[in-house]
């Protein structure tokens, strides 16, 4: 495509979105596999300080601009904006053309920042690069995957998750190929329903039918977030005054201007290891990680390398309670040959894991119980502020309804 065909008219912009480990990078490969989206551009947020889902995603003639590590609504959206603008002054320098640009946002991500950066009349514009921006991209689509295994927990728990189903004009249930047996059917039904509700609007599509067409899922459109409801265009308005408020705040401390949009009980953290791993010990890691965790195991992602069969790394992925099979590569997606695993959790802090993955491969019992032990009691603490906070929000609603009555 040419740089010319390119400047005819704006360049739409796809959000990827949708809970952690609800299969993001995997729709993402499938639809850069195909000849028609040669000519994408991609942008990959991560949450944490170590990079990996960009080495996951084959992009085959595309160009991959990632973003800098740490969730781009806690940026107030100034990486969209930053990277877009990179993107543009790359074309315009005759160095790349495309006709999309699809960012995959971090599952933790608020869209509501993000959106706000790309729609006319949003955040207000800071700078010659923001007005490039505005003339040059523009936002036209939000797709959400909906994991069918681990949706109404996250739904129930993770404010975010629901958010992102809200802003979302197109809803894909992931993993539907799982379920198996009548009840899981049932639940796949009954999630449907919640999401109706959530989002009345937007198609609910399976990823699993046989009429399934992913590249559809990013042809141009017109983006109206009026088209979604009154809790998307509140949380839009509140969006354009908080990034107005810290925009001035930013001019006296950057770094205390930055949002922590996820709660102190958040944790990212990383495992890097140089030799390979035994695969029976690994595996016995993640699966008494994920059952002594449970749902405050957010997600673990991570490529290893393993012992008798170094050449071929596994990509290893867990979520909540599911440990999913490894997936095999023929060969390392970089030159960096070392095992590395990327956690994001609630509230666990990353010694006791870190205990039980060194113990588990070196086949120490002992200290096993003892990381399972400090896991269990990190996992009690948040249930218990939550059952604190719900105490608390209950008192306070008993309290103005007694307050109404009297009225």
């Amino acid at each position: 495509m040419s740089k010319n065909t390119v400047g005819r008219g704006k360049i739409p912009v796809f959000l990827l979105t949708g809970f952690l480990g609800a299969g993001k990078s995997t729709l993402l490969n499938h639809v850069l596999q195909q000849p028609a989206f040669g000519d994408t551009a991609v942008i990959i947020n991560e949450f944490g300080d170590v990079a990996l889902d960009h080495d996951l995603v084959r992009v085959g003639e595309s160009r991959i601009t990632r973003a800098t590590t740490g969730c781009l609504c806690c940026t107030l959206g100034s990486d969209v904006r930053s990277t877009l603008y990179e993107l543009q002054t790359m074309v315009d320098a005759g160095e790349v053309a495309f006709s999309r640009v699809v960012i995959e946002t971090t599952g933790l991500a608020d869209p509501a920042p993000v959106v706000n950066q790309l729609l006319p009349g949003g955040a207000a514009a800071f700078g010659l690069a923001d007005h490039i921006v505005a003339r040059n991209f523009e936002l036209a689509g939000i797709v959400t995957l909906v994991d069918i295994l681990t949706a109404e927990l996250a739904i129930e728990n993770q404010f975010e998750a629901s958010k992102q189903i809200a802003f979302a004009d197109r809803l894909v249930l992931t993993k539907t190929d799982l379920a198996r047996d009548p009840a899981t059917k049932t639940d796949i039904e009954r999630l449907r329903a919640q999401l109706s509700i959530l989002n009345p609007s937007a198609p609910i599509i399976d990823w699993r039918k046989s009429d399934f067409d992913a590249a559809e899922l990013f042809l141009p459109r017109r983006y109206r977030p009026t088209d979604l409801g009154d809790d998307v265009t509140l949380w839009l308005a509140l969006e354009g005054a908080i990034a107005s408020d810290n925009k001035i705040q930013a001019k006296q401390d950057d770094d205390k201007a930055r949002l922590t949009r996820h709660g102190a009980r958040i944790r990212t953290f990383a495992i890097l290891r140089d030799e390979p791993v035994e695969a029976a010990a690994f595996q016995q890691f993640l699966e008494l990680l994920s059952k002594s965790a449970g749902p405050s195991l957010l997600r673990v992602k991570g490529i290893i390398s393993v012992e008798g069969d170094p050449d071929r790394p596994r990509i290893v992925h867990a979520v909540q309670h599911v440990v999913y099979p490894h997936t095999v590569l023929e060969r390392w997606p970089d030159e960096d040959r070392r095992t590395r695993l990327v956690f994001i959790t609630d509230g666990i802090e990353p010694d006791p894991v870190k205990q039980l993955f060194e113990a588990s491969l070196n086949s120490r019992p002992a200290i096993i119980q003892r990381a399972l032990t400090g896991i269990r009691k990190d996992t009690m603490k948040v249930f218990r502020f939550v059952a604190i906070q719900g105490a608390r929000v209950w008192k306070l609603s008993a309290t103005n309804r007694q307050g109404s009555h009297h009225g």
